[in-house]
């Protein structure tokens, strides 16, 4: 069972060799060594952050990274040409004295000595490749949930940190809320009994998606945005957001949204990886060119007696508990909900006994309120991030951590998949006697970019 942190303190911050094909640094292998890249930055040192992917998450993001103290952007990187210089201005809107280096090839980020980190927001299927070079690299790595695209992936980039001893985080911001962290502190505590069951959700009302066949545009480098992918035709209406409903480069609802909830339930719970899982669903309310499912269902039994559900809707947005999104724990005593940095306590009959409200604005949480970053659960995963590297730590959500949350819902998915419940070794979350599901632990790669460790 992972151990449980230190909570926030005064601020609410708690203070390989990769073996690649010279297709991917353009006919040369880069000779990194750990080694050569060990060094703890002082707490005085300027740490300099490469962010890759700036669409959208990862603009807002390199304004939330330039405005910390000691920090500076070194590169903004990404294939789309079209976004690089408004990522470039919300870097100095955030008071950078230099700006960055703008590059479209993230492997000459990695191949600069001088910097110390990446940001990664890219699409999914390039988040632990990306993240195992970076390692292998010398850089430690912030990635945005979900960790990996398949489980194997994952294993690979929890290799790749413990090799080269980076600090690599993945984007929970939960496990850095200060308000959030305190309940379930008091969670662990007994304040509601022993906690049996979790139930978290996700609502949305998206609209149908359809792509077409069509010319690859002049902005996009699309061969570099396939990466480890195998080739598809490019198709218009898939970049940068609809690549999500595709199994070949997302991961469905269930990673892109429920990583956040069902961290923050296994969290609380104090569970490490299930037995049984078990998921239906399928794209039920419109018929277009979704593959992953816009309803859906996941249950998760854990050792000792415990379980965790999931509940998924992006065609009807209709609140649960009036929140779009959330977590109740259920106990012998009563119940706790949360959704953000703030919870509530109730009794067996459902009588509010205990409202704890979160010390920041809501529209702040997740850097959706970018504009003042500093009160958002974003700066504190950021200077959780940036606070392990000076300091030679493990980060508030560590590799390790987000592999067993996000290895939860690929389980889901591989079930609703297969049509069946998996059976799962609860030492290292594996799944037991079904060589059709076993065969979606991993997935093929594209010619010389397959990540190894």
């Amino acid at each position: 069972m992972e151990k449980r942190r230190d909570f926030i303190k005064k601020a609410g911050i708690a203070t390989a060799a990769l073996t690649v094909g010279t297709k991917l640094f353009g006919g040369s292998a880069m000779g990194f060594s750990a080694k050569s890249y060990n060094r703890i930055v002082g707490a005085n040192e300027t740490i300099r952050v490469g962010v890759i992917g700036v669409n959208s998450r990862g603009d807002g993001m390199a304004g939330v990274i330039a405005s910390q103290k000691n920090t500076d952007i070194s590169y903004i990187c990404d294939v789309d040409s079209r976004t690089i210089p408004k990522a470039i201005k919300t870097v100095m809107n955030a008071k950078q004295e230099t700006a960055p280096i703008a590059e479209k090839d993230f492997r000459k980020v990695l191949a600069d000595k001088d910097t110390d980190a990446i940001y990664i927001a890219t699409p999914d299927h390039w988040h632990s490749p990306m993240t195992i070079l970076g390692c292998a690299a010398g850089k430690h790595v912030y990635v945005e949930k979900p960790l990996s695209h398949n489980p194997h992936e994952g294993e690979l980039a929890i290799a790749a940190a413990r090799k080269y001893k980076r600090v690599v985080q993945m984007g929970a911001q939960r496990r850095s809320a200060p308000v959030l962290s305190q309940g379930i502190k008091e969670l662990h505590e007994g304040v509601i009994g022993r906690v049996y069951l979790a139930k978290t959700w996700y609502t949305n009302a998206r609209q149908p998606t359809f792509v077409k066949a069509g010319p690859v545009p002049s902005w996009l480098d699309y061969e570099l945005w396939q990466g480890p992918a195998p080739r598809m035709p490019y198709k218009e209406g898939l970049i940068h957001y609809n690549w999500h409903w595709f199994w070949h480069w997302g991961t469905g609802e269930a990673l892109n949204n429920a990583t956040h909830e069902v961290d923050v339930a296994r969290w609380g719970l104090g569970v490490d990886f299930p037995t049984r899982v078990s998921s239906i669903g399928g794209r039920y309310n419109y018929k277009d060119d979704w593959e992953t499912p816009d309803t859906q269902i996941t249950t998760l039994e854990y050792p000792g007696g415990v379980a965790l559900t999931w509940e998924g809707r992006s065609a009807n947005g209709r609140k649960v508990e009036g929140l779009d999104r959330g977590i109740i724990f259920y106990g012998e005593k009563g119940s706790l909900d949360t959704g953000g940095d703030s919870y509530k306590i109730y009794d067996l009959q459902g009588k509010l006994i205990k409202d704890v409200k979160s010390l920041m604005k809501e529209d702040a949480i997740d850097g959706r309120n970018t504009s003042s970053p500093s009160v958002g659960l974003d700066t504190y995963h950021v200077m959780d991030f940036l606070d392990a590297i000076r300091n030679d730590r493990k980060p508030n959500c560590d590799v390790e951590i987000g592999h067993k949350s996000v290895v939860a819902m690929q389980l889901g998915n591989i079930s609703l998949r297969v049509g069946r419940d998996l059976k799962i070794d609860p030492k290292n979350g594996h799944i037991i006697d079904d060589k059709d599901a076993q065969k979606l632990w991993s997935r093929s790669y594209e010619k010389g970019w397959e990540p190894k460790v």
